[in-house]
């Protein structure tokens, strides 16, 4: 064998065993960088509640007028805020949909009884993790919400919001979390 074919051979693998140590290094670095988030509730990380919030938001929306499909009663979310602020805001408007929509709603779902149960677990859980959904209740989304709400028809209101509820699963999922480092 000649000596050019070896270090032609040589010179790929020499230069992997060298730069494998420092993508090892970079990768090691940005996984420790990167904070790992935990959910506040455990039905915040049930699949089966992410299903059965996605199943009973699309038979809500089947039941939607088509006059209402272009209103939007859950604001949008400003993701520069304090995501502790938006976790509590969102857990106020979770209580309201808990005492005022979820029981009003006529809607037949096989998981309504599940999920209300699941939601209520999560409010509580919010709850003891600092949030205060009484402070929330006069900002300005949670007086938008219900503004609107307030504004559509009463049933059709109702099926506006439990049409929106993965929306606020949603945002729960994504805000009411503890990151550790």
């Amino acid at each position: 064998m000649k000596v050019s074919t070896l270090v032609s051979f040589f010179r790929p693998a020499a230069a992997v065993l060298i730069l494998l140590p420092l993508l090892l290094i970079g990768w090691t670095e940005q996984a420790t960088a990167v904070p790992v988030a935990k959910s506040v509730s455990g039905p915040l990380q049930n699949p089966e509640t992410y299903i059965a919030i996605q199943n009973l938001s699309q038979h809500a929306q089947s039941m939607q007028a088509e006059e209402h499909s272009n209103i939007r009663l859950i604001p949008r979310v400003n993701a520069s805020q304090d995501q502790v602020k938006i976790c509590c805001l969102h857990a106020n408007i979770l209580d309201y949909y808990l005492g005022n929509i979820l029981h009003q709603s006529d809607i037949e779902h096989p998981s309504m009884h599940l999920l209300t149960t699941n939601l209520a677990r999560v409010s509580e859980d919010l709850k003891k993790h600092g949030c205060n959904v009484t402070h929330y209740h006069n900002h300005h989304h949670a007086v938008e919400f219900r503004r609107k709400l307030k504004e559509m028809d009463g049933d059709q209101g109702i099926i506006k919001a439990v049409g929106e509820i993965d929306i606020l699963f949603s945002y729960l999922q994504d805000f009411c979390i503890e990151t550790k480092n």
